[in-house]
């Protein structure tokens, strides 16, 4: 078979099986690995998310392990949040920033006991884990070429668990995580704001992984899929992603790119009381200073597309611009993340207007469309955290 993979990417261990899925070879770099933008179609891939189940290929992601005595105040000393309160066999969502108190990065810090952590994440962050642990008895540990992993969503995804006999993680409750066998871990995490898992072994594992669960897929609608999917489902989660709602200050190539965990909307992962971490001092001025910007989730008006638009108060003022924004096949509505450069968006949330340009027919028409502050996510369903899950 010809392979369709860009030359220089690295091949995750499920490629074999995603390179023989993919009928529209479309591929797109994640973190130098070749990672599906779409295998299938967008909308086919979608709708299984929302209605069946799927597999999307989360290999790519860094992964490191902290362990040792003090790999908790290491953890502490990197993250914003106290990971004290995170308990063993728990997953926490996690944020961690420069002196500058801007955002590095966000993950998952997944504990296995008090004194190991594994911390999953967007960009390669070893030397900093490094230098955060200097001075700490502390080992870190990149297992990013050790670790393989696939996110399991939809309402069938716990069907198909317990078929491919993995029916042991009925009652894991949301963020929970255990070795569920011999080298295979599962988390009830994911991406999409829906019932779902996502399952960790070893590399030599992977498509041993993969066929166990393909083998029992069909009854429940089993589909493999891309980014594209996924990214618009967790547009309707609210869950942001670094490259499009923020800009990893590391990674940034322009003063002032980046933003902090407060104009992020994150205040409450912020602890101020649980001693000194990286950004702390810096945090505590912008608290008291007053915030730049704002990201918010917003409604638009309209059906048509939006991303990127810029926004304005009174149809003349640019006040900010959308940085992720979908058609929900779902809720039927145009939806978007949003910055605002305070203090619109906040203290000021009425008369906003999005700047949309519609193609008609070789034609561009201008047009400004509402645009009306949300405070919850666009997609809520109780399946994403009734414990045991429900069949489907």
């Amino acid at each position: 078979m010809t392979k369709h993979v860009p030359i220089g990417l690295i091949e995750t261990p499920f490629q074999p099986r995603l390179e023989a899925l993919s009928t529209a070879k479309s591929w797109i770099n994640w973190a130098g690995y070749v990672s599906p933008a779409m295998l299938d179609t967008v909308e086919f891939e979608y709708f299984a998310i929302r209605n069946q189940t799927t597999l999307f290929d989360i290999s790519p992601m860094h992964k490191y392990r902290i362990t040792g005595p003090d790999a908790l105040q290491v953890v502490n000393r990197l993250v914003t949040r106290n990971a004290a309160k995170l308990r063993a066999g728990r997953v926490g969502y996690v944020l961690w920033c420069d002196e500058e108190g801007m955002v590095i990065d966000d993950g998952t810090l997944f504990r296995f006991s008090d004194t190991d952590f594994r911390l999953c994440c967007q960009e390669p962050m070893y030397t900093w884990l490094l230098d955060t642990a200097w001075g700490f008895d502390a080992k870190i540990s990149d297992e990013s070429q050790e670790i393989a992993a696939l996110s399991l969503q939809g309402p069938t995804s716990f069907s198909l668990l317990q078929d491919a006999g993995l029916g042991a993680v009925a009652d894991m409750k949301p963020f929970d995580w255990r070795e569920i066998e011999p080298d295979l871990w599962i988390s009830r995490t994911g991406f999409t704001g829906d019932l779902g898992y996502e399952l960790w072994v070893p590399n030599g594992k992977a498509l041993e992984l993969w066929d166990r669960l393909w083998a029992k897929g069909g009854h429940w609608g089993l589909r493999a899929i891309g980014f594209e999917a996924l990214n618009i489902c967790r547009i309707e989660a609210g869950f942001i992603a670094a490259g499009f709602d923020f800009q990893p200050v590391h990674m940034a190539m322009r003063l002032g790119r980046g933003r902090s965990p407060l104009e992020l909307g994150f205040a409450k992962m912020v602890d101020f009381t649980k001693g000194h971490f990286n950004g702390r001092r810096a945090l505590l001025k912008q608290q008291e200073t007053g915030l730049r910007y704002h990201l918010r989730k917003i409604d638009i008006g309209g059906f048509k597309p939006a991303d990127g638009a810029l926004i304005y108060h009174k149809k003349k003022k640019e006040v900010g611009h959308v940085t992720s924004g979908v058609w929900s096949p779902t809720t039927k509505r145009n939806i978007a993340l949003a910055e605002f450069k305070a203090p619109f968006g906040e203290n000021v949330a009425d008369d906003l207007w999005a700047e949309v340009y519609v193609n008609e027919e070789g034609q561009w028409d201008r047009r400004l469309v509402p645009v009306t502050i949300e405070d919850k996510p666009f997609f809520i369903n109780s399946r994403a955290r009734v414990t045991p899950p429900r069949p489907f």
